[in-house]
């Protein structure tokens, strides 16, 4: 797949045109209110751009798992009322809780050029997770082109995502191209040194991860829960610390594979470790092969710290997955914003991926010093895996 080839929104003429376009609007909602837009906010480049230029726009999107039928609580009404406020104009929702129903093909008839609707969430239809025909056929039966701007949800070929695909000429938005740009770049073109820090619980997670970045990356640095698998593969004693059994020997061969290679492998030489796993359990700092028993890796130690810190200094591109330690307790938080320092100081190309890294990079205030945060878990472990992802696969490329 050369994802950096794909057609975008701005290579096609969309006045007049019927474009029904995916997003994430997957928002985390409380008592029917949205507790966190971002997702909403990173959507509107693209439908601003379909507005100006004329285009009927209709917007789809899943929101939680409703598991194939209609269910209020995982109405886009919420998504619909946020929209209107932003764009200024109102997004009418079509009510249908079969998706593509009466309301959607009437409003849908309705649109007049720069005007917006929002189709009910797509996940009230059982075909949509399967990827099955008649739902892809309904929902392209709409629209004249297609946009997919749902980066969070292009590793899944569902209806919405890649089945509509088949049947409309098929573009990407804004933000599936940033992310193209920034996450395809960094693999393909990167600025050298590129370093890539992973992080996170399990090693099982990041195992494709690592055998594809060890082709690329000219220094790996591995902590957070899964650094201790590692160490056990070293003969180290690693207490009560998080341990997959299974994967020790694969992680061995992953380390011999980066030293053949000429690729720096820092996994910590010390660390925070706390006698249970609780936020205010009592902790002390050892070196990594002296874990006593009845205790636990939380964090990575402070000398690790300046290691992972100076390795960082010099890169020019950084790919970075996954929190260091228990980045939200406060006393196992420093190793993670010791990296995001240095990240955000080390004037590379930071493309930052995973729920957590995110999570973590905005609350500590650095979001705004790296390049690019990804929008999709899932999606981005997979891009950096070397997947190819289906709902970017199914888009047309350039001529």
């Amino acid at each position: 797949m050369d994802a950096l080839n794909k057609k975008t929104i701005e290579d096609i003429d969309v006045k007049g045109k019927r474009v029904l376009a995916r997003c994430d609007f997957n928002v985390p909602l409380k008592d029917g209110e949205i507790t966190n837009d971002k997702r909403i906010v990173a959507a509107l480049p693209t439908i601003k751009y379909l507005m100006e230029n004329g285009a009927k726009v209709i917007l789809c999107s899943h929101l939680g798992r409703p598991k194939g039928e209609y269910k209020p609580e995982f109405s886009l009404a919420p998504v619909a009322k946020k929209l209107s406020e932003y764009l200024g104009t109102e997004v009418k929702l079509a009510e249908d809780e079969n998706v593509v129903g009466d309301n959607a093909k009437a409003i849908a008839d309705e649109l007049k050029d720069g005007e917006v609707m929002l189709l009910e969430n797509v996940r009230y239809r059982k075909e949509e997770t399967k990827n099955e025909e008649n739902f892809s056929k309904e929902l392209a039966s709409l629209a004249d082109i297609f946009v997919n701007d749902a980066f969070g949800t292009a590793h899944r070929a569902h209806c919405s995502t890649t089945g509509v695909a088949s049947y409309l000429p098929a573009v990407c938005g804004y933000l599936i191209q940033k992310e193209i740009k920034f996450m395809g770049g960094a693999l393909a073109e990167p600025k050298r040194p590129l370093v890539a820090i992973l992080g996170g619980a399990k090693v099982s997670d990041k195992i494709g991860v690592i055998a594809n970045l060890i082709e690329k990356c000219d220094t790996i640095i591995i902590g957070g829960g899964m650094a201790y698998t590692f160490m056990k593969f070293l003969g180290h004693s690693i207490g009560d610390s998080l341990l997959e059994a299974d994967w020790v020997e694969k992680a061995g061969e992953m380390m011999k594979s980066a030293e053949e290679k000429g690729v720096k492998f820092l996994i910590p030489v010390d660390n925070k470790v706390g006698k249970e796993y609780d936020e205010n359990t009592e902790f002390m700092v050892v070196n990594s092969d002296e874990i006593p028993d009845g205790w636990m890796g939380l964090d990575i130690g402070p000398k690790t710290e300046e290691m992972f810190a100076d390795a960082i200094k010099g890169a020019g591109t950084v790919i970075w997955n996954g929190p260091m330690g228990v980045s939200e307790w406060d006393n196992f938080a420093s190793g993670t914003i010791t990296v995001a320092k240095a990240v955000a100081e080390s004037g590379a190309i930071s493309v930052i991926g995973g729920g957590d890294s995110v999570a973590a990079v905005t609350k500590l205030g650095f979001a705004d010093k790296m390049s690019h945060i990804s929008t999709g878990g899932g999606a981005s472990l997979e891009f950096l895996e070397g997947k190819d992802l289906p709902g970017i696969c199914a888009l047309a490329d350039k001529d």
